[in-house]
C-alpha cells in the first residue's frame, strides 16, 4: 500500500481522473494522504504502534522514548537481561521516595511520566548505556508517492482513501456544499470506530475460567 494507490483510488471517488486536467496535482493529493496519516494517528494511535529498540541514557532515571515516538505503550525488558516490570511512580514516591539516590545497575522498573507520554523513569539508573525493548506509538512519516506505507494494517487502506477524498473535497467549497466531503468524513471516521469496537472481541480472552478453578477439569453443566 503505497500513497499513489491510495491517490488513484482517491481520484476515482473525487472524479478527478482526467491526466492533464487534475484539479488537484500529484503533489497535492500527497498532501491530502499525509495529512489524513497524521489525523489516523491522533484518532487510532494503536494503528501506529511498533515495537523496537533504543538506547537509555547512562546515570539518569528520567528517559525518553525514540524521536518518532507520539507516546509510550510499554517496555518489556533490557536487552540480554532482564524484563522490565511497570510500577507506580506515586506509590514508589510514597513507599521509598529516596529511590532517586539508589546507585546505578540494570533497570528492573519503570514508571510513566503522567504529563508526558514520551518520557519515563527507570529504577535504578542504568549504570552504562543499554538498550530496552519496548513498544511506542509512532508517528507517522511524510511519505512519498511510490513508497511502502509502514505500521498501518492494509486493511485500513479504504479508511485512508475516504480520509483523503475528505481533505480533498473539503478544501472544494461545491463538494462541501454538495455534502460528499461531510460524507467521507462520516466513513472516514465510522470505520475508525468500528476497528475500535471489534477489538473488544479479536484482543479479549474469554476461557469462561473464574480464579481458582482448574482449567484441566472443566465444570460440569
Amino acid at each position: 500500500m503505497t500513497p499513489l494507490d491510495v491517490i488513484n483510488a482517491a481520484r476515482v471517488a473525487i472524479q478527478d481522473t482526467r491526466v492533464g486536467f487534475y484539479r488537484y496535482s500529484d503533489t497535492d493529493m500527497l498532501t491530502f494522504v499525509n495529512q489524513t496519516l497524521t489525523r489516523m494517528a491522533v484518532l487510532r494511535p494503536d494503528l501506529f504502534s511498533v515495537i523496537a529498540e533504543w538506547a537509555l541514557v547512562p546515570e539518569t532515571v528520567l528517559q525518553s522514548c525514540p524521536d518518532d515516538s507520539q507516546r509510550l505503550v510499554e517496555i518489556f525488558n533490557v536487552v540480554g537481561e532482564n524484563a522490565v516490570q511497570e510500577v507506580s511512580r506515586d506509590v514508589f514516591d510514597q513507599n521509598y521516595p529516596s529511590w532517586i539516590k539508589d546507585g546505578p545497575g540494570t533497570p528492573v522498573n519503570f514508571m510513566r511520566h503522567i504529563r508526558n507520554p514520551n518520557k519515563f523513569f527507570v529504577y535504578p539508573r542504568p549504570s552504562t548505556c543499554c538498550k530496552v525493548l519496548g513498544e511506542y506509538i509512532q508517528i507517522p512519516p511524510s511519505y512519498a508517492l511510490e513508497e511502502e506505507i509502514q505500521v498501518l494494517p492494509a486493511s485500513y487502506f479504504a479508511a485512508l482513501v475516504d480520509g483523503t477524498v475528505y481533505v480533498a473535497e473539503s478544501i472544494d467549497n461545491e463538494h462541501v456544499n454538495t455534502g460528499r466531503a461531510k460524507l467521507a468524513q462520516e466513513m472516514f471516521l465510522q470505520q475508525l470506530q468500528v476497528g475500535l469496537q471489534t477489538r473488544l472481541v479479536t484482543d479479549t480472552e474469554s476461557s469462561g475460567l473464574k480464579a481458582g478453578d482448574d482449567p484441566k477439569r472443566p465444570e460440569v453443566m
